[in-house]
């Protein structure tokens, strides 16, 4: 079994050799797909790192866009243990960035991981105001959708697109779940979602269970 703790390590400090070398080497023992879901835990743990080196000036925006884009490669060679490949058969999920935030790196961590766990995944994109979520609803008609956002100000803008979806008459019909560093139980029920998290992996489960 791969030392997910160097692992974690090894992603925090941008090490793309290494953490290729580490996941061919993981792959080549033909591990299980609990144990693929041990190491995507572990390379999210190693973002955290980075966010830390971020907020401590050492890293800079572009070691946070190379981080994501590393991530997601770690993530697509693991995508075939992880799940039935993304055929949709689980159902749909529209996903998105709320309004007045920019952010997509979880969201597309989160897009990888569910759409190798067989979910058909709609990404809106980034900075979506609520008649965008509320549209894409209506025409993909989702098992669930999942807001992204990182900033404390997307808070509001969840809440602010549930909203639209009752007033759409929508919201008995989907579940809601929230995720990023904004999010938390007090923020969960404050804008009326189902569920809340700040691990990916977390979220499929909570994602398989609703299904």
């Amino acid at each position: 079994m791969i030392d997910t703790a160097k692992l974690k390590q090894t992603v925090g400090e941008l090490d793309e050799g290494t953490v290729n070398k580490m996941l061919d080497e993981f792959l080549a023992s033909k591990p299980s797909g609990d144990d693929a879901k041990k190491v995507v835990e572990a390379c999210q743990q190693g973002m955290e790192v980075v966010g830390n080196n971020f907020e401590k000036g050492e890293y800079f925006v572009g070691d946070l866009i190379f981080a994501g884009e590393l991530l997601t490669a770690c993530i697509d060679k693991l995508k075939p243990l992880l799940g039935s490949g993304g055929g949709g058969e689980r159902g749909v999920i529209v996903l998105g960035t709320v309004e007045g935030d920019i952010h997509d790196i979880g969201k597309n961590i989160f897009k990888g991981m569910a759409e190798a766990a067989g979910f058909k995944v709609v990404d809106i994109g980034i900075d979506q105001k609520a008649e965008v979520f509320v549209q894409a609803v209506k025409e993909n008609k989702p098992k669930i959708v999942g807001f992204s956002g990182v900033l404390t100000l997307s808070i509001d803008s969840m809440k602010k697109t549930i909203e639209a979806f009752k007033g759409a008459g929508l919201r008995d019909g989907v579940k809601v779940i929230i995720g990023g560093n904004a999010v938390n139980p007090e923020a969960c029920a404050y804008v009326g979602a189902d569920a809340w998290t700040r691990n990916a992996a977390e979220a499929i489960k909570t994602c398989g269970g609703w299904v």
